[in-house]
């Protein structure tokens, strides 16, 4: 790791001995760089865990396929080059677990970094798509399945006996993810003859908690660590986003997807223009005070039939924006974010019964937190929740599980003292982790240390219009902006990305380091970047 490497130097070390600063496709091809093969790695035991087994593999070249994983279709991966497939088992003893942590390893033209996975929703790590992509790039990658199931398979969370699975809820919350980055490192050592001169995490959603959770609690595992629309606070987010089904179930009010689909359409438009322009995107759906009664009246064609929206739609709706409540009106957390898709399959999704009538559709990842790890029954049905029993139910996540999986400890003085850069990004339209609360921990962040100034030395998030849950993924470059922050202490000022607005037109903005927002010049083209300034949100 580059600060090590940098001790290394101050203790006398030659430089040539002690730096290994890789191009993006390094290979020397040295008889140092030249891999072992799978068969001579071995690997020790982490603190507190015990290896159950190693299973290495050489993989030829050519097509990695990654089978269906409800509810993610298969994938097939191209011209993957030669990796060795390294498969690590291990179990904290006495506790019952079996956790893989899987390393590919590229044969030829590693670049000398390291690239761990993040998962998903309930999955901790990556099936495959992440590691071929990663190992494309001539990354060695890692990812670690924590000992549980697949994005929406939560049969471990309790045990026999109807208990939480603790241990396993340990792994899935950060154990795990620590452990993958002491064997990855390991692996790589023993394979190349070297370690990696730079590690990074890359990981969106449940896989940016997992990110945060290594800046906070292991903050020498990553040089840097990229973690979007991160799922933190996940103790109270995780209950909160059951909000709109609590809502349309208590008012007994179940608007239909063209309804939500039109509320969102006239946000948008009466919203627009409040960074200067009107482009089909709003800059920060936050300031959008836009009143859904104003639909009130109007009639809508959907699926063949004509629906009048009512007082009520209007009701739900604002209630759905604004967020949870209390029964005394007590804001709890904030609500989806204006603009973003409600209808299903996302957070006010509705169903037809048996008598055509909508009933409400919960997503699955937040009914399953409240039925099995608050209520401790698989089978309770979220339906029958009032308004009451969902605060207490917030109450009680946060009793219970704030300490082992909240992930929003503000204090990260050890990952800044260690040298760790922190890059994030969060669409402004996430249908499914509300964007406000990464925004209120960043500036928790602040009081905590010192100001933005300050917190900027390692810690950058930027805010992306117009844009879904993980929506940029594939859209910027923000690896590529990480690793010159880290490796060339270039601060990334903006963050150059391709957004859909609401036309379905795409274009491209140069996201602004938070608090600064996007502001139109006055002139230019609104689809180029440089018609647009960051300024700060007092001009705003």
């Amino acid at each position: 790791m580059r600060r090590r490497l940098l001790t290394a130097v101050a203790a006398g070390v030659p430089l040539a001995a002690a730096v290994y600063l890789p191009t993006a496709s390094a290979d020397t091809g040295s008889s140092a760089s030249q891999p072992r093969t799978c068969s001579t790695v071995t690997v020790q035991a982490p603190a507190g865990t015990e290896v159950e087994s190693v299973v290495s593999v050489d993989r030829p070249a050519g097509t990695v396929d990654v089978p269906e994983i409800t509810p993610l279709p298969a994938a097939h991966i191209t011209d993957v080059p030669a990796y060795c497939d390294v498969t690590v088992t291990l179990t904290h003893p006495g506790e019952g677990d079996h956790a893989k942590v899987k390393v590919w390893l590229p044969q030829n033209g590693w670049n000398g970094r390291l690239q761990t996975i993040g998962g998903s929703a309930f999955a901790a790590g990556d099936y495959g798509t992440g590691l071929a992509d990663a190992v494309k790039k001539g990354y060695a990658a890692a990812t670690t399945d924590a000992g549980v199931k697949s994005y929406l398979d939560t049969s471990w969370a309790l045990d026999a006996k109807g208990r939480v699975n603790t241990p396993l809820l340990k792994n899935f919350a950060s154990r795990s993810e620590h452990e993958a980055a002491v064997v990855a490192k390991q692996v790589i050592g023993d394979y190349y003859g070297r370690t990696a001169s730079y590690a990074y995490f890359n990981g969106c959603s449940t896989g940016g908690r997992q990110g945060y959770a290594e800046a906070q609690r292991y903050p020498d595992d990553y040089d840097g660590i990229l973690a979007n629309a991160p799922a933190i606070s996940w103790d109270e987010f995780e209950v909160a986003t059951l909000w709109p089904q609590v809502v349309m179930n208590n008012e007994k009010t179940y608007p239909t997807g063209c309804e939500f689909d039109a509320f969102n359409a006239a946000a948008v438009k009466a919203c627009d223009s409040l960074d200067g322009v009107k482009d089909g995107l709003v800059e920060n759906p936050a300031r959008c005070d836009f009143d859904p009664r104003q639909l009130i009246g109007t009639t809508l064609e959907c699926e063949g039939k004509q629906v009048t929206i009512t007082a009520a739609d209007a009701a739900v709706v604002r209630k759905i924006w604004d967020g949870p409540r209390t029964t005394s009106g007590k804001k709890l957390w904030s609500g989806v974010p204006i603009g973003a898709d409600l209808k299903f399959p996302f957070l006010a999704g509705t169903l037809p019964d048996a008598n055509g009538d909508l009933k409400g559709a919960a997503f699955p990842v937040p009914a399953f937190w409240v039925a099995s790890w608050l209520k401790k029954q698989p089978s309770f049905d979220v339906s029958t929740i009032t308004y009451s029993q969902f605060t207490e139910l917030f109450r009680q996540s946060q009793a219970e599980y704030d300490e082992v999986i909240g992930t929003d400890d503000p204090d990260l003085s050890a990952f800044r003292k260690s040298g760790g850069k922190l890059l994030t990004w969060h669409g402004q339209q996430d249908q499914l982790i509300p964007t406000q609360g990464t925004v209120s921990y960043r500036e928790q962040v602040e009081r905590k240390m010192g100001g933005t100034k300050r917190v900027d030395d390692f810690y950058r998030l930027f805010l992306a219009p117009g844009t879904a849950h993980c929506g940029l993924n594939g859209q910027t470059d923000d690896l590529g902006a990480l690793r010159a922050w880290v490796e060339h202490g270039k601060a990334p000022r903006t963050l150059t990305a391709t957004l859909t607005n609401s036309s379905g037109e795409q274009v491209i903005r140069d996201l602004c380091a938070y608090p600064k927002v996007s502001r139109y010049m006055g002139h230019g083209d609104p689809a180029v970047a440089g018609s647009f300034r960051c300024v700060p949100p007092s001009r705003y």
